[in-house]
């Protein structure tokens, strides 16, 4: 990080207000006062320390530290909203997608876990739409594991 004091400062400024807010007894809204709150605040922080620092590596882990305190907060409020793994997945791959925006690397591996979250949030709504295929999708359903490894794998050994 060049810019030394950007993130320590949004974080002691965040965590002195939620502690201050927790002592007065002010309720922003229910269940606020827990820990899904504290990654709001460091992932805050980490966007702020890529965007005002222009330190654009920092993309990746505040989107996805915003993103699953917000998904904790939103999933124990909010009964139609999803609460799977494929929230996870488009978290990280919104992460990745948005890093590209200024680093112009990633964009492959955003949009890989796009899809990927896309097949899981939807996949009883697509399996169904195959409907005559299903003992040919129970195979897929079987095996996609191995071909997310094989994937992972190819990125790690391939060369420039």
């Amino acid at each position: 990080m060049k810019k030394q004091r950007i993130f320590p400062g949004i974080i002691l400024i965040g965590f002195g207000l939620y502690f201050f807010l927790e002592h007065s007894q002010i309720e922003i809204f229910p269940g606020f006062y827990s820990w899904p709150t504290l990654l709001c605040i460091v992932g805050i922080a980490f966007l702020i320390q890529a965007y005002s620092g222009n330190e654009y590596e920092s993309i990746l882990p505040g989107v996805i530290l915003l993103g699953f305190g917000a998904h904790f907060h939103i999933a124990n409020n909010l009964e139609i909203w999803p609460d799977s793994l494929g929230i996870f997945i488009l978290i990280i791959s919104l992460g990745f997608i948005l890093r590209t925006r200024k680093t112009n690397t990633g964009m492959m591996h955003g949009m890989i876990l796009f899809v990927i979250a896309i097949l899981t949030l939807f996949y009883d709504k697509i399996m169904t739409s195959f409907g005559i295929l299903e003992t040919g999708t129970y195979n897929i359903e079987k095996f996609w594991p191995f071909v997310l490894i094989a994937i992972g794998v190819y990125i790690l050994l391939r060369k420039k």
